[in-house]
């Protein structure tokens, strides 16, 4: 039987590249991590929604 990870939302907001997709993960409150895939359109778009609402 393998040996299972507490999940935990500890670390950085962090993002990677892999392959041609952007992986994000966001820890979220309660533990764990939001992972989500984007490409590089969604990113410029999620870039230009983040910079409307921080201004």
């Amino acid at each position: 039987m393998a040996a299972m990870k507490p999940r935990t939302g500890d670390g950085p907001m962090e993002v990677t590249k892999e392959g041609r997709s952007l992986i994000m993960r966001v820890p979220i409150d309660g533990g764990g991590r939001l992972v989500v895939e984007l490409n590089a359109d969604e990113a410029a778009q999620l870039r230009e929604c983040l910079v409307g609402v921080t201004e």
